[in-house]
């Protein structure tokens, strides 16, 4: 994968048996709302049925009046009806052909229920009440009609009895003051009269309101189970939160050493990737302040040679007279000046070639192009002397890698500029550019001494100089080679080196890129 683009995959969690955080939070919200959900549906499918139990019954018991009434004598119907009504606390009411209340079993035994003042009972039930409201509200329950007696007792005072006569028997429900429920049921019989049957079920609203009660116990404990599992969840979450808050406190005031961020490596979730990125981070800022301490350390050594030449040289000027010995320590001047120009240029360079590429805009560029670029500049505008400087001619667009050109071609300007400095009278210095794999290797060909096992990763370091004895004095600070390797890291990249393969002396210095398109 070409460098950069893999920051479109930081943040991706890769598939395990563990619930990430979102699925966690997700789960514990859904199963309140499920729960509630199903106590809800559960309820109100409870209540149905159970309603319509009642009123087939209600139903039967009509239908069984009715059958009943027509098998006795018409004076004797009354004292029938109220006897059935007596045994099961319903009110049976008998209408003839004309619509005339013919029986009344009221008339024979009395009220068999009472239709209660809701002034009259307990606050409690009032509660219940607002409750039954509330639940019927959340189902969307159509509104009830409200029992009154009618005024004048006839047939066309209940719409179920004109029902019943077409269809046989019909029912009706309607609602007590208190909020109970009136049940009906109308039953026509052969000789045309309609049995009447009413019935107020307060039987029927205290099992709804117990088992509404139960659902709400229940529905209570999965609170209560979604609140510890809320709670556990929260601690999961701020607990390692509040551990990686402590360490980049103290990473701020200057601790980064003592820091130890937890890397929580059981946790496959946010928290865990969250953790194992500070930490990362962390050390990697604790290096980077290890590498500016040495590079700190570093200047000051290299700058204190230079300075103390160059104190030196003036402080000797005023002591001494001769003017050909004068001229010899301004020349000393003059070098440490120039020495002392270059080191702080070079310097300046290392020291913001980090910050630029963490700031540089990567894009597509030709290394093939880029390569052959640096060695025509070479040959037009540098003296070569009797060196040979030469370029393959890879075909154009074949060699693409993402990164930034400018810098890319420092990289190859100072390998060349390492080789030529290396390089003996008429020798040659060849650079080429190829595809391996899926790399692009650009390597830079020299006849020199070559460079010792031992030091062929030393070179790479920051001041590290090993100069030929033929170079003018500070011509080169010994950075350049470590600012192409900063530069090549920063692209994700390799730059080393190896022995020439035809056996000739010299070295090979080669940097290694992904190429465009490379996973």
């Amino acid at each position: 994968m070409t460098p950069r683009l893999k920051d479109a995959n930081v943040g991706k969690l890769r598939w395990s048996r563990r619930f990430t955080l979102v699925h966690r939070i997700l789960a514990l919200n859904l199963f309140t709302l499920l729960t509630l959900a199903l106590t809800v549906i559960w309820l109100d499918t409870y209540r149905n049925q159970l309603r319509d139990e009642r009123v087939g019954q209600l139903a039967n018991k009509a239908q069984s009046a009715a059958e009943a009434s027509v098998r006795v004598p018409v004076d004797e119907r009354e004292s029938l009806l109220a006897a059935i009504g007596a045994a099961n606390g319903t009110r049976l009411r008998l209408y003839g052909p004309n619509g005339e209340k013919l029986a009344d079993s009221w008339n024979v035994v009395g009220p068999t229920y009472r239709l209660r003042d809701p002034a009259e009972q307990p606050w409690t039930l009032d509660a219940a009440r607002i409750i039954d409201r509330a639940f019927n509200a959340v189902v969307g329950a159509d509104p009830i009609e409200r029992f009154i007696e009618p005024e004048v007792d006839v047939a066309a005072s209940w719409p179920e009895i004109a029902a019943s006569r077409e269809t046989g028997i019909a029912t009706f429900e309607r609602e007590a003051p208190e909020r109970t429920p009136v049940f009906s049921a109308a039953a026509r019989t052969n000789d045309d009269t309609v049995v009447l049957a009413t019935i107020n079920d307060r039987d029927y609203t205290d099992i709804v309101r117990r088992e509404r009660a139960s659902l709400a116990l229940a529905l209570l404990a999965a609170t209560i189970l979604s609140v510890l599992l809320s709670l556990f969840l929260a601690r999961t979450i701020a607990r390692p939160l509040r551990h990686i808050a402590v360490a980049a406190h103290r990473v701020r005031l200057g601790r980064a050493r003592e820091v130890k961020v937890p890397r929580l490596p059981s946790r496959r979730d946010e928290i865990g990737q969250l953790a194992r990125s500070i930490s990362d981070m962390s050390q990697s800022l604790s290096a980077r302040i290890d590498q500016m301490d040495a590079f700190a350390a570093d200047v000051a050594h290299e700058l204190k040679n230079p300075l103390a030449s160059l104190r030196s040289a003036v402080d000797g000027l005023d002591h001494i007279e001769d003017p050909s010995l004068r001229a010899k320590l301004l020349d000393v001047v003059r070098q440490d000046v120039v020495r002392l120009d270059r080191l702080v240029g070079d310097i300046a360079e290392a020291a913001r070639t980090d910050a630029d590429m963490a700031r540089a805009q990567f894009e597509r560029v030709d290394m093939g192009m880029i390569a052959c670029q640096m060695v025509a500049s070479w040959q037009e505008r540098r003296e070569l002397g009797d060196i040979k400087l030469t370029c393959n001619r890879p075909e154009a667009g074949s060699l693409m890698v993402v990164g930034d050109e400018s810098r890319l071609a420092r990289v190859i300007d100072n390998l060349i500029d390492n080789a030529m400095s290396f390089a003996p009278p008429k020798s040659s210095v060849t650079v080429d550019a190829r595809r391996i794999g899926d790399e692009i290797r650009v390597a830079v060909t020299d006849e020199g001494p070559g460079v010792p096992d031992d030091e062929r990763e030393a070179i790479f370091k920051r001041f590290h100089s090993r100069r030929p004895e033929s170079e003018d004095f500070g011509r080169h600070s010994g950075l350049g080679l470590a600012i192409a390797a900063a530069i090549v890291k920063a692209h994700e990249g390799r730059i080393g080196i190896m022995d020439r393969t035809d056996g000739k002396p010299g070295a090979i210095f080669a940097l290694r890129l992904p190429a465009w398109g490379s996973e």
